[in-house]
């Protein structure tokens, strides 16, 4: 299993956990992903086709009623795992010399 595959597999748990509630515990998790990411050198470019792709696979299944409630959701997860990804760009960004 590469690197990319264990995200995807990371993700799609996650994500699937977060769909029914949309609980802030199951948030962390992503969250946790982008933290890893971050510290596994996965690029943003990698989280966003792994995002595309998951997502994907789960409204190939929804309910036509549910699809627009699922692709909100999938934006709010997405910006989860992208926050830390954003954190640590600022931070070399801005720098203790900034």
């Amino acid at each position: 299993m590469t690197d990319l595959d264990a995200v995807t597999k990371n993700y799609r748990v996650a994500f699937l956990r977060y769909l029914p509630a949309r609980s802030e515990a199951a948030l962390t998790l992503g969250y946790e992903i982008g933290r890893a990411a971050v510290v596994d050198g996965v690029s943003v470019l990698h989280l966003a086709q792994v995002h595309h792709a998951v997502l994907a696979e789960v409204l190939e299944s929804a309910p036509p009623e549910e699809v627009r409630a699922i692709a909100l959701a999938g934006s709010d997860f997405f910006m989860e795992v992208l926050a830390t990804v954003d954190m640590t760009q600022r931070a070399r960004r801005d720098g203790p010399d900034a």
